[in-house]
């Protein structure tokens, strides 16, 4: 069919990859950074000006990247609310992050309705601080003018790719974005227009949702600019993952998400019915605590880095002597225990020694992991191998325990734009449907992620019984939390 590409505009950078329509081999790559000036005391900012995205966007495209492309896919940050008046200017910065400016109107929120279930039956999540319709509150109570002047609402993906196509009439979103806005049902497939209501106190315009293989407009230049998604749906579709995969990321906090053929509803708030980017399900449950729970271990027995880390535990053997850690050193979400700290447990004489400390921290954050993973098990969910992502995940210590500690075979993909090239997928899959010659409930057979494939083998009993050991202390010390 020719060629597409993928842009991914993530928090802090674009990155755009072009690759062949039929293969997903990718041909060129783009990269550059948000300009955007860092925020009093650092870290990242909670209000961005969209055109940084846009600049971003034009540099990483520069020096003919996209020459002979015929279409785009567009993937952005989730949770990004770019609010718009009646002409199409932004009333304000878009509101991105989960900072925690919005946390009192999360729970605002949540009471508003009725409580976590009716949240839950409504939208399939309970409203946490990073999600568009508690930003929405946050701005009606704090910036009531901005509020008022708010007429349409976009979110990252939406914006940019209505800036591609010159900004037409006609406004844009898909399934897997707008499931994350907190008002917008997967169940059903509609919006709950009284949800953005209760939060910002008046109706707005809100995108079209379109279907996974649907085309959001042509350039005057007739370039085909498809759906778009948010980067969690995108990064899914460019693994290529399907029913009975899981897919475990290992960030400061983690997540864990997988394709189901169904919207969980769950008014624990532990899972968030997302969409993907297929015509699927998309059920997510995080941990505040993952590399987070390394890095303070590492810091504790003062070693230089997780490497070193790793390689210390691998001097201790499964089950670290008997040292279990529970990983909720910020707190918790699964279990829901945001007010409690972490636990030590198991403390010998013998198993007093940095080694099986070390291998503690690994089984503990991947015991959590497993008890997210749990959780959608519990629901139905198939869960056959698991995908495991982030820098994290090419540790010796991770990789030696994570299979059998998971019950099932782990998956270590090559480190790459893995939601680029989920959007220059979802772009030949709207392109092959224009042209007639792809069937819209199917998308194109790429090659998948180039990976090491690991299995449980003969450590399978040995994990379970680490992991049993992991569960028998978070009930006595927590009881029923999960």
């Amino acid at each position: 069919m020719g060629i597409v590409a993928g842009l991914d505009s993530s928090p802090d950078f674009t990155r755009i990859v072009v690759c062949d329509s039929d293969t997903g081999a990718v041909l060129r790559q783009g990269y550059a950074p948000h300009p955007q000036e860092s925020p009093e005391g650092g870290g990242r900012p909670a209000d961005v000006d969209p055109q940084a995205w846009l600049l971003s966007l034009g540099e990483a495209a520069g020096g003919g990247l996209l020459e002979g492309v015929q279409a785009i896919g567009v993937s952005a940050q989730a949770n990004a609310v770019v609010p718009l008046d009646t002409h199409g200017n932004t009333v304000r910065p878009a509101l991105v992050g989960g900072d925690k400016r919005s946390q009192v109107a999360a729970a605002d929120l949540i009471d508003a309705l009725g409580g976590r279930e009716a949240w839950a039956q409504a939208v399939g999540s309970v409203p946490q601080t990073a999600q568009p319709v508690t930003k929405l509150r946050w701005l009606a109570r704090s910036e009531p003018e901005a509020a008022a002047r708010t007429a349409v609402l976009l979110q990252a993906h939406d914006w940019l790719v209505w800036q591609l196509l010159g900004r037409p009439v006609r406004r844009t979103t898909d399934r897997g974005g707008a499931s994350g806005t907190g008002y917008w049902s997967a169940a059903t497939g509609a919006y709950r227009p009284d949800l953005v209501e209760l939060a910002l106190g008046h109706q707005v315009v809100l995108p079209e949702v379109i279907g996974p293989a649907e085309a959001a407009g042509t350039t005057p230049e007739g370039l085909l600019i498809s759906a778009g998604t948010g980067e969690t749906q995108a990064a899914a579709f460019g693994l290529g993952i399907g029913l009975g995969d899981a897919v475990v990321s290992l960030g400061a906090s983690g997540s864990v998400m997988a394709v189901h053929t169904e919207p969980l509803v769950d008014q624990s708030g532990m899972i968030t019915a997302l969409a993907d980017a297929t015509g699927m399900h998309l059920p997510v449950v995080t941990t505040l605590n993952a590399v987070r729970t390394l890095r303070g271990t590492a810091e504790l027995l003062g070693v230089p880095d997780l490497e070193s880390l790793s390689e210390l535990a691998m001097k201790s053997t499964p089950g670290s002597h008997g040292l279990v850690l529970l990983p909720y050193l910020e707190g918790e979400r699964t279990p829901n225990l945001p007010h409690t700290a972490g636990t030590l447990a198991g403390l010998r004489r013998e198993s007093m020694r940095p080694e099986h400390l070390a291998r503690a921290a690994f089984e503990g954050m991947l015991c959590g992991l497993a008890d997210a993973l749990d959780v959608l098990r519990l629901r139905g969910v198939d869960v056959r191998r698991v995908f495991l992502l982030g820098a994290a995940a090419e540790l010796s210590a991770v990789q030696a325990a994570a299979p059998a500690l998971f019950g099932t075979q782990v998956v270590v993909p090559q480190p790459a734009d893995y939601a680029a090239i989920g959007a220059a997928r979802q772009a030949a899959w709207a392109l092959g449907v224009s042209q007639g010659a792809l069937d819209p409930r199917t998308p194109p057979a790429w090659q998948g992620a180039v990976a090491q494939v690991l299995e449980p083998g003969e450590e399978l009993a040995v994990g379970q019984a680490v992991r049993q050991q992991f569960v028998s202390v978070r009930e006595q010390t927590h009881p029923g939390a999960l």
